[in-house]
Order: C-alpha cells, then sequence, then structure tokens
C-alpha cells in the first residue's frame, strides 16, 4: 500500500509539472512567437495609443462614426461581462427592444436614406449578439450607416464604400459564418483616409 501511495504521489508530482507548468509555458512561448498579435489581445493601436480589440466592440455615438450592434452587456459593451440576453422569439421584452432600435435607426440614418423603412435595417442593426459585444456587422448595415458617414464627413459615397469593402472579412475558410465589418478597424480607417 505504501509502495502504491508513493507511486500515485510522483505520478500526480510529474504529472503536475509536465501538464500544469512545462506545456502551458511552451504553448504560451509558441503563441508569443507565432501569433503575438492575437496572443495579446488582438489590440489595435493608433499613434502608439491602444484604441482597442479586434474582438470587442466598443460603443461609438458619433455621426461620424459607424455604429456597432446594440450590446447585450451591462454597462454596454463591457468585455469583462459578455453575456446574451436570452430573450425567445416570442418575448415582450425582445420585441419592445428591437422596436426601440428599429426607432432609434430610422431616426438616425432616415435623414440620409430617403424612403428608410423597417423592412430596409438589417437584423443586425436592431439584436445583440451571442456574445453582446460583437465587434462585427454585416456589410448591409456598414452600406445602410455609409450615406451618413459619408455627408457628415464630407467625403464622396464611392471613398466611404471602398472603405467598407477594404475592411470587410469574408466567410471562414470560404464557407464558415458570414462577411463582416470589423467596426473599430473601419472606424480607424475612415480617421486615418481624413488623415486624423
Amino acid at each position: 500500500m505504501l509502495r502504491d501511495l508513493k507511486t500515485s504521489v510522483i505520478a500526480v508530482v510529474v504529472l503536475t509539472v509536465v501538464f500544469g507548468l512545462t506545456w502551458p509555458a511552451i504553448m504560451t512561448g509558441f503563441a508569443q512567437v507565432a501569433f503575438n498579435h492575437q496572443a495579446n489581445g488582438s489590440l489595435i493601436k493608433v499613434h502608439g495609443k491602444v484604441v482597442g480589440s479586434e474582438l470587442a466592440a466598443q460603443s461609438f455615438t458619433k455621426p461620424q462614426y459607424f455604429h456597432e450592434r446594440p450590446s447585450a452587456t451591462a454597462p454596454a459593451y463591457n468585455a469583462g461581462a459578455t453575456t446574451f440576453d436570452n430573450l425567445g422569439p416570442t418575448s415582450p421584452d425582445l420585441a419592445k427592444a428591437i422596436k426601440q432600435n428599429v426607432q432609434a435607426i430610422l431616426k438616425l440614418e432616415g435623414p440620409y436614406n430617403p424612403g428608410l423603412t423597417v423592412h430596409d435595417i438589417p437584423v443586425d442593426a436592431v439584436t445583440t449578439s451571442a456574445s453582446g459585444i460583437d465587434p462585427d456587422i454585416s456589410p448591409a448595415y456598414a452600406q445602410l450607416q455609409s450615406r451618413r458617414v459619408a455627408a457628415v464627413r464630407h467625403m464622396s459615397l464611392s471613398a466611404v464604400k471602398k472603405l467598407i469593402s477594404a475592411n470587410t472579412d469574408g466567410r471562414s475558410l470560404d464557407f464558415f459564418g458570414e462577411p463582416g465589418v470589423n467596426v473599430l478597424e473601419l472606424n480607424v480607417a475612415l480617421d486615418k483616409a481624413q488623415g486624423n
């Protein structure tokens, strides 16, 4: 019995050192060398200053910027508390939230998109993502906002649409997911295009 106990203790110590310390250290070192940007949070810097991450939405409220999806976190766009709203399709709370979001989109985008109706608004403009802080919007939502951004920034619509196209990621491996536009990267590109 003492022999079994000794063998068990040695096994626990060896496995802890190998799989609890050595292996994580090797993987961390590998990630830092091979995937440094991703391993450090996919941070976006402007003039050497971190302005956000490619992986988490942040709030943009000024009209000269593209806006993100609604957030499900409290406070809004809190990367430390990602969550989903867990409201089913028949939920009165979901219907109320969508109605409020639709009215906000119509008010913001309507003056720049004459004839805009609820049927023209992409679903991601009025619903939260699974994480509550999805950094991407659909190309359709970006196109809806393009007229406002172009008008407020005094840029040509074609120049804004080129930036949307340049910042649109396709499907992963050409068949997983949907194309998306990273809002932070697009807004950084807009500022850069105007020398900001």
